[in-house]
């Protein structure tokens, strides 16, 4: 099959499209045709070697977790899935190797949950890391109609699909976004604040009590957090660790379908559902063949792309 694979840690020059073997399909495994896979930063951040320290790759390694396609064929004992059901992973495994910038990608079907309905091929790659980046925080904050949500950097594509579904459960949302994504942000539901010096101030304009619910997707931005948060409100981040001394929750997604470590209404199956029952959208800002996946990574390195980044094979 053909595949995007490093044989070494560097810049996006090191990705090749090169011809691989068929992936093995194990006990409680599924393997799926790849319809569309999704960039994410931390794709080209262990391409980098930045996270040398924290996962084990396996030269040459094929990259990708987010992955939308269809069940080419199951392994033993794996009865959630038959051949031909069209379905989503955030495929994270225990090393990285076989991911899903591939034609074909092998998952553990606890990874695995039915694709939304309602999304295209493209716009289900992009659901499946920041979405449930996005779900298990707002979970874990118990945000409910009562809440007035601050989201840090609501424009991005875990914060806007925080946005929804916080206003799916009826919270008043306040999102920080530069000023030409203020009426993408109108849409979703939230009022829109620039980000920047005097946030808080801007902030506490739109709500002079504070806000009961902070939840950060970009860092640097514990100060304003502190400034703002309402007495026994609640801020978690994905991006500083230092929350943790202040009273927040530093979270790392569980990527299972079902996720039986966390609630189990956090999984994946539960925000594919979710998504269809509530009619959140995924905004895709271009798509890429296989062989231009290095370009893929170019653009979202960058870091001023609205919307996911996708490739297809």
């Amino acid at each position: 099959m053909n595949a995007i694979t490093y044989s070494h840690y560097g810049t996006p020059d090191v990705l090749e499209l090169t011809e691989q073997p068929m992936p093995k399909v194990g006990p409680g495994s599924v393997l799926i045709r790849v319809k569309a896979a999704a960039v994410n930063p931390v794709d080209w951040k262990v391409m980098g070697g930045y996270l040398d320290t924290m996962m084990d790759v396996v030269f040459p390694a094929t990259p990708g977790w987010d992955v939308a396609g269809v069940v080419e064929s199951v392994g033993v004992d794996a009865p959630r899935f038959q051949v031909g059901d069209e379905v989503i992973a955030n495929g994270r495994k225990d090393w990285v190797h076989g991911g899903s910038f591939a034609e074909f990608i092998a998952l553990p079907e606890r990874l695995v949950a039915r694709k939304p309905a309602s999304l295209t091929w493209p716009e289900a790659a992009g659901l499946p890391l920041t979405g449930m980046t996005a779900f298990q925080v707002l979970n874990r904050l118990g945000v409910a109609a009562n809440d007035t949500v601050l989201i840090h950097g609501g424009a991005g594509g875990v914060g806007s699909i925080a946005i929804q579904i916080a206003v799916a459960e009826g919270a008043r949302v306040i999102a920080t976004a530069s000023a030409v994504n203020h009426d993408y942000l109108r849409t979703l539901g939230a009022e829109p604040v620039t980000y920047g010096s005097g946030l808080a101030e801007r902030v506490r304009a739109l709500a002079p009590d504070g806000v009961t619910v902070v939840a950060d997707f970009v860092g640097g931005v514990l100060d304003t957090t502190l400034e703002v948060l309402a007495e026994g409100g609640r801020h978690a981040s994905v991006a500083d660790g230092d929350v943790e001394q202040h009273g927040g929750t530093w979270m790392w997604v569980d990527p299972t379908a079902t996720a039986p470590q966390a609630a189990p209404q956090t999984g994946l199956q539960a925000l594919a559902d979710l998504v269809d029952a509530k009619g959140l959208q995924i905004e895709v800002a271009r798509s890429f063949p296989l062989a231009q996946a290095a370009d893929a990574y170019r653009l979202s390195m960058l870091g001023h792309t609205r919307g996911k980044i996708v490739v297809t094979p």
